[in-house]
Order: C-alpha cells, then sequence, then structure tokens
C-alpha cells in the first residue's frame, strides 16, 4: 500500500481550510486510513472544524476496534461530529462551523468509504475516472431528481451549497460505501478545490500522464491552480497495489 497527500491553499485564498491525513500503516484496527475534511465557517472556524474533525476521528479509530469496518466508520463519525457541534457552541467565533468529510480504508482488496458533504472519493483505473461518493450539495440533488442540468448557469451558481457537513447539528448522516477492487485501481480522495477548476476528464488525463503518485498529485493541483486555483485543494492518491481483479 502506497499514496501520497497534499494540500494547497490555492490562488485565492488566504486561508486553507482543507485538511488531510494519510496513513499506509495500521491506525487502530484499520489496515490504513485517508482522510479529506473542507471546513466552513468564518473568521477561524473552518480550519478549526476540519483539523478538529480529522485529528478526533483518527484518535476514536485509534482506541477503536471492530470487525465491522462501516460500524466502526458510522460510530467515529457519530462521536466526533457530536465533540464538534458542542465545541461550536462554546463561543461566538465557531458558532455555525463544520466541515465536510471523506475518509476511505483499504483491507482485503475491498474499499471501506464514507462521505458527508461535498469532497470525493474516485477510483481511477486504465485512463478512467469513476466518481464512488455522491455530493451532497443543492445542485447534485437537484440534478438527481431532474430539476437541473449539470454545467448550466444555475449549476455553476450554485455549485458551493451544500446540504450536508460535520459538526453543523447535533446528528449528522453520511454515506457509505463498499467495492471490490481490481488489480491497477487507485483510489483518488479531494475536495472541491480541484473538482470545481478540473473536470473528470481533465482529472483523468493528469493521472494518466505517469510518475510516482508524488508526481500525480503535485500535477492535479497545479492543474487546478492553473485553472483560477478559487479554493483550497487537497488531494489524497492510493495505490493499494490489488494483485487479482475481483468483481463486487
Amino acid at each position: 500500500m502506497q499514496a501520497y497527500a497534499l494540500t494547497d491553499a490555492g490562488r485565492v485564498r488566504a486561508r486553507n481550510q482543507d485538511y488531510l491525513y494519510s496513513s499506509s500503516a495500521p491506525v487502530g484496527g484499520l489496515e490504513n486510513l485517508y482522510l479529506v475534511a473542507d471546513g466552513m465557517g468564518g473568521h477561524k472556524a473552518g480550519d478549526f472544524a476540519s483539523r478538529f474533525l480529522v485529528e478526533h476521528l483518527v484518535a476514536y479509530f485509534e482506541q477503536n476496534r471492530m470487525e465491522n469496518v462501516q460500524t466502526l466508520f458510522e460510530d467515529g463519525i457519530r462521536h466526533a461530529n457530536r465533540q464538534l457541534y458542542e465545541k461550536s457552541l462554546t463561543s461566538p467565533d465557531l458558532e455555525g462551523m463544520g466541515t465536510t468529510l471523506v475518509a476511505a480504508t483499504i483491507a482485503n482488496n475491498e474499499l471501506f468509504a464514507a462521505n458527508v458533504g461535498d469532497s470525493r472519493l474516485y477510483l481511477y483505473k486504465s485512463g478512467e475516472l469513476s466518481q464512488i461518493t455522491k455530493d451532497h450539495s443543492y445542485v447534485e440533488e437537484m440534478v438527481r431528481m431532474g430539476r437541473m442540468k449539470r454545467g448550466s448557469r444555475e449549476y455553476l451558481e450554485k455549485k458551493n451549497l451544500i446540504t450536508r457537513a460535520v459538526g453543523t447539528n447535533r446528528t449528522v448522516a453520511a454515506d457509505y460505501f463498499r467495492v471490490k477492487l481490481e488489480a491497477g485501481s487507485q483510489i483518488l480522495l479531494c475536495s472541491d478545490g480541484l473538482t470545481n477548476m478540473m473536470t473528470d476528464r481533465e482529472i483523468a488525463d493528469s493521472l494518466s500522464e505517469g510518475g510516482t503518485l508524488k508526481d500525480k498529485v503535485e500535477r492535479l493541483i497545479a492543474g487546478a491552480n492553473r485553472n483560477g486555483g478559487r479554493d483550497n485543494i487537497a488531494v489524497v492518491l492510493a495505490d493499494p497495489q490489488v494483485s487479482e481483479v475481483a468483481e463486487c
């Protein structure tokens, strides 16, 4: 298992509210762990929220072990959400803060993932990119209901409106995914600072250019900045080095 992770403030924002975690070594009972969080809130609240969530999730996973990964993710996200929400009530500067989350771990050639908000997880293989997570955003919910066209003017204007975030309420609902991995697959976790600046095709083409994981991640961040860099960018690229092709 190999991975490379990097975050960048972008070309417009003075502060980086994205926070990530990447460990190809065991974290508690998990064989590995990858997290991306994109904070929101005024003053320092966005930075605080994303870092708080990641640090408390990692601590939870280090201290709790379960055979069922989804149950572990569910309990960890529920626990960290409650802590973040309660923290937001302690100071006017933290009021209303929240953060997106995308989390992943790989075990026995199988991917387990969770997400809240519009940070994404993709699978990349043989030049093709497949989005696994589903955005919790106003525009994507409208698209799913057939009320808006992806890429339309209204879509672009309202793309940043998310419908779920960690820490904004006492409870939160995450989505969970379990996927059998095929040989040659790589796993991409990212904030919307990447996906708002690069299309899926551009991301896939950038990954197809080859090089090390570090080369690919740095190329993606450079591409997002070249296209405007209007938001913070966080990218984790993991290669589970699957040796056998498996069906879901």
